[in-house]
């Protein structure tokens, strides 16, 4: 019995790790599904919608790399509880409160504890798994978190509609509550991880220097951030928004397709992760998915294609666009273990920043590319204005593939 339950122990406390990622995926990606009656709550505009929601990559991107450091000098289960607790007070406070000031000091908080909610989970895989199974186990930790994303859209949706956005968000709250107690009971420090001694803060900062003046993890950093834009403002903002006026349907349909990004991801994560361990190849898969990324985006934007055929699109963009998973196995390739930490945290350093920058490039475009109309209180934009903003991503896809192309192959080796 022993031997069965050292066998999966592994899996139990990153299981457990990866928690926190799958709750904070919902706190990212509701506002997909509450954008309008934020608007409406609020008395805002599409620009100030952005900040509120970009406000939480801000402060994670900010304590990004005060976590990398934390993380690889301290408890990572104590560290994961403790921001674990900060999320679910901040996600109490903003289902409650009616200014918007507070709102965003709330949707700030959130943003400091979710810092960790990726940072952590890789932390602990790297302790308890070899380094030629971490693109796998990052694909699956990625997959977990993936369907919290989907949870964050159509059950989200039709949630609000019945019980209204304070109420359902008030939900998610005690969802963390539920989350923080199986957290508290599964995660475990390794002897490995109590082993590290500590690194001096002088030191930390010398590991920061060679990490952000390496070009080739800044590259992979950056392919990351860029892949990761179509979840970035499809899936955590006006995915539902630009597919009601895409396909002229209702939110609930359109918060049904917009999941399907998160399905594709579920799947692609893995499998990908997979496909690039056996094939011991990291770039290849990379360059791979950029170019069918490019496609795939094309077609969403300007073909002729019905409810169905939107589906198996955004389904075919999570699923390719997961293949940002195997960034974090190659930088994790390129430094020793007892720093993956601080190494991972310049990619999600970039991811998150992308989603700051991203964004409010995305909401500038959308609000100052032609007239608006305010339907029941709500700024409703033509598809004229979002197809403009759109632009972006094709743009993005293109540098990733460049970025791809000029990375050298680590051939799955330490």
């Amino acid at each position: 019995m022993s031997k069965i339950c050292n066998k999966y122990l592994p899996f139990i406390v990153c299981f457990s790790a990866t928690l926190f990622f799958f709750y904070e995926f919902i706190q990212g990606n509701m506002f997909s599904s509450i954008a309008d009656n934020i608007m409406q709550d609020f008395n805002i505009g599409a620009d100030k919608m952005t900040y509120l929601s970009s406000i939480y990559y801000l402060a994670n991107v900010i304590f990004l790399f005060i976590a990398g450091y934390v993380l690889d000098n301290y408890s990572p289960k104590k560290t994961l509880i403790f921001s674990m607790l900060l999320c679910i007070i901040s996600t109490f406070l903003f289902a409650h409160t009616s200014s918007f000031a507070v709102a965003l000091i709330c949707r700030f908080m959130a943003g400091i504890g979710s810092a960790f909610c990726f940072l952590g989970p890789i932390r602990v895989a790297s302790t308890w798994f070899s380094v030629n199974r971490m693109a796998m186990i990052t694909g699956l930790i990625v997959t977990f978190a993936m369907t919290g994303g989907i949870l964050s859209q159509y059950p989200l949706a039709e949630l609000v509609q019945h019980i209204g956005w304070r109420a359902a968000v008030n939900m998610v709250g005690w969802l963390g509550v539920v989350m923080f107690v199986l957290m508290y009971w599964g995660i475990r420090d390794s002897s490995s991880q109590l082993a590290f001694k500590k690194a001096s803060i002088r030191s930390s900062l010398s590991t920061l220097k060679q990490i952000y003046y390496n070009k080739t993890i800044i590259k992979s950093a950056m392919y990351t951030s860029l892949m990761n834009m179509v979840i970035c403002i499809f899936g955590a903002m006006l995915g539902t928004l630009y597919l009601m006026q895409r396909l002229e349907i209702s939110k609930s349909s359109a918060s049904l397709i917009n999941s399907m990004l998160f399905c594709g991801a579920i799947i692609g994560g893995p499998v990908i992760g997979w496909i690039s361990d056996n094939w011991q190849n990291r770039v290849v898969p990379m360059r791979l998915a950029a170019a069918v990324t490019l496609w795939l985006i094309l077609l969403v934007m300007f073909a002729p294609v019905n409810t169905f055929l939107m589906g198996l699109l955004f389904f075919g963009l999570g699923l390719i666009t997961a293949a940002q998973v195997i960034s974090y196995a190659y930088v994790a390739e390129n430094h020793a273990p007892e720093i993956t930490a601080m190494a991972v945290s310049a990619i999600s350093v970039l991811t998150q920043g992308g989603y700051v920058v991203y964004q409010n490039i995305f909401s500038y475009i959308l609000t100052h590319s032609g007239s608006y109309s305010i339907v029941n209180g709500t700024p409703v934009y033509s598809l004229h204005n979002y197809q403009i903003a759109a632009i972006t991503l094709p743009i993005g896809t293109a540098v990733a593939y460049f970025l791809a192309s000029r990375l050298r192959e680590t051939f799955a080796k330490s």
